[in-house]
């Protein structure tokens, strides 16, 4: 079984973004599966690095659906966005610098970021979108 588990509670009601989100979590699930049996460094950091590239796009797209429909929230949202990337980046860095190693401590972090970016930030902006029209 994997680190996250998908559940309704998470749907933010617009069908890409849930789609996204399943993703992340699989992207979490094998990244934490991959850590579990003992995979080297070069598999580690292949799926470290396509979160990373994952996690930017699907930034990217709920920025821009934030602008098209003038979301009130979009400044400090993204100001969040950049500082998840920025950290889940320099975690990346160090993993393949040496420094650090996958740790649980560390896919907790990246279970607790998702799962609350998630509950607490994207949910905020389930019913602004509805109300646009978006599903």
């Amino acid at each position: 079984m994997g680190l996250i588990r998908w559940e309704d509670r998470f749907s933010v009601k617009i069908s890409k973004f849930d789609q996204q989100h399943q993703q992340l979590v699989g992207l979490i699930n094998q990244l934490y599966e991959a850590m579990k049996v003992g995979k080297g460094q070069v598999e580690l950091g292949k799926i470290l690095e396509e979160l990373v590239d994952y996690t930017r796009k699907h930034f990217a797209s709920e920025e821009a659906l934030m602008l098209k429909h003038a979301y009130p929230q979009y400044a400090e949202h993204k100001a969040s966005h950049d500082r998840l990337t920025q950290q889940v980046i320099e975690f990346k860095n160090q993993y393949h610098a040496g420094k650090i190693g996958l740790s649980i401590q560390m896919m907790n972090f990246l279970k607790e970021w998702l799962v609350n970016h998630i509950l607490d930030e994207d949910k905020a902006y389930s019913t602004f979108f509805e109300a646009k029209g978006e599903k």
